[in-house]
């Protein structure tokens, strides 16, 4: 097999793949979140066996790399007879991961609030519900910026894993390109470089906000 001489096109392709690698990770945030935040509110829940419950299966999702829980969700199903496609797939198993590490990002957060605030809003004669709503949850929200930013990397770079079940972002149209023109180096340098313009801002800013809120606390 003749190897092909690389063009723009390619670097056409690769970019579809960018965008592709935002929307999955796009995906896997924002549903990840809202899953990571009901499992944030079980982790820090009054009754013991909720948290304790909440905090094995976090620790069990935490504990298995993303590929096996890709692997579950596009294969498992389909031992089940349920066909399921490799977004779908990659989406569900990002999300997943996304909301047990979110939770305890977040739940640590919250639990770094002076505990004085939870009784201020006692005081008040404020319900749970209420105290978090109007007093904890916007301090923790402001201690939570940075770090969950800074996971937002990590996502973008873990949706490389999404290759292996076939769906073509970054990553796998880097794979198809090398494979017609045998050109690695190159190929797989350009599609660095396109995380690297991703994630490098990310992190950028995840600092400066971290410089800030330490600023702020002084």
């Amino acid at each position: 097999m003749l190897a092909q001489p690389f063009t723009l096109a390619h670097v056409g392709y690769m970019l579809n793949g960018v965008l592709w690698t935002l929307a999955l990770s796009a995906l896997a945030f924002v549903f990840g979140g809202i899953a990571g935040f009901g499992v944030m509110l079980l982790r820090i829940s009054r009754f013991r066996a909720v948290r304790i419950a909440s905090l094995v299966v976090v620790q069990i999702v935490q504990g298995i790399p993303l590929l096996v829980i890709l692997f579950a969700v596009y294969f498992g199903l389909g031992i089940f007879g349920f066909q399921v496609a490799p977004i779908i797939a990659a989406g569900v198993a990002m999300m997943i991961y996304s909301a047990a590490f979110l939770a305890e990002i977040w739940r640590g957060c919250v639990e770094a609030v002076p505990r004085t605030q939870f009784e201020a809003a006692e005081c008040l004669a404020l319900t749970r519900w209420e105290a978090l709503r109007k007093v904890i949850l916007p301090q923790a929200f402001r201690l939570a910026i940075p770090p969950t930013v800074g996971f937002m990397v990590q996502v973008v770079k873990s949706t490389s894993l999404a290759s292996v079940v076939g769906f073509v972002e970054l990553t796998r149209a880097a794979q198809i390109i090398n494979n017609s023109t045998f050109q690695s180096f190159l190929v797989f340098g350009i599609a660095g470089a396109f995380y690297f313009a991703i994630c490098w801002p990310l992190s950028a800013w995840s600092r400066t906000l971290e410089r800030k809120l330490h600023v702020g606390r002084h």
